[in-house]
């Protein structure tokens, strides 16, 4: 495992970019020149709760880099668990894991998921790139789309496996920008697309954080059966409002988090 919180995080971004060009271009757009003011708010990986692979497992990853637990968080409709983590060092990013709850889902889901799991190999997983290695499996084409009828996130993790979900830009950083309003309008001005589930904004002051996220970018995925283009990763926006001890607040929001994993559903 990385024992550098830098080099984590700069491979991480790397292996982002690779299948999200658009980030570059929103860099571009909401950093001022003066200063590097785009400042990541979170990271988010995706994974299933199978003791092979499970959250934890991923966890383990930034508490060796100095991160802890922090809150947890259900999301009964998508079968999903997560939880956040914070580093000792609040300029570094949060991280916010979640896993699939497989045994609530088909069986042919389940069949699927350990077929996957199966073909990764243990010491894959203590790896220090395992957090940015993609898929260790190869699925159809008809593979996804059974599991996309089911659970987008099943069919997004048997598409690009182990990498960061989504990158978030800290509204609270940005020398151009003070409030998501605007930064969603130069978003909209440029031509990208934002995910409008639950509308553009999710959250608000009353709960402290809002929140809002590009579309997920289409990228080529090379399936057993040839190369199809489908969802890979977004980029997201977040303002933190203060808590009543002048704190910025540092969690997340359910509600708001629920409809944010909707940013990689195919369309």
């Amino acid at each position: 495992m990385h024992t550098d919180v830098n080099a984590l995080f700069e491979n991480l971004w790397d292996n982002y970019l690779s299948v999200t060009p658009s980030a570059v271009k929103v860099h571009e757009l909401l950093g001022s020149t003066q200063k590097d003011d785009v400042i990541n708010d979170h990271i988010a990986l995706r994974t299933f709760n199978h003791e092979k692979i499970g959250l934890e497992k991923l966890a383990a990853h930034f508490l060796a880099v100095g991160y802890k637990e922090c809150s947890e968080y259900h999301f009964e409709a998508k079968k999903l668990y997560a939880k956040h983590f914070e580093h000792s060092d609040p300029k570094q990013p949060k991280v916010f894991i979640s896993e699939l709850l497989v045994e609530q889902c088909s069986e042919e889901l389940q069949t699927i998921v350990n077929d996957m799991v199966a073909q990764i190999d243990e010491n894959a997983v203590t790896a220090d790139n395992f957090l940015y290695s993609g898929t260790h499996w190869q699925v159809g084409s008809d593979t996804y789309k059974k599991l996309l009828a089911e659970s987008e996130y099943a069919a997004w993790m048997s598409a690009w496996g182990y990498r960061a979900n989504h990158f978030t830009v800290s509204i609270n950083e940005l020398a151009k920008f003070d409030d998501i309003e605007s930064v969603n309008q130069a978003l909209k001005d440029a031509g990208f697309a934002l995910n409008t589930s639950g509308g553009e904004i999710k959250g608000s002051p009353e709960v402290l954080l809002e929140q809002s996220s590009t579309l997920a970018d289409d990228s080529e995925v090379e399936f057993s059966d040839g190369i199809v283009a489908v969802p890979s990763c977004f980029y997201e926006f977040a303002l933190r409002y203060a808590k009543p001890d002048g704190e910025l607040y540092t969690g997340f929001v359910a509600a708001s988090a629920d409809k944010i994993f909707e940013s990689t559903n195919a369309r």
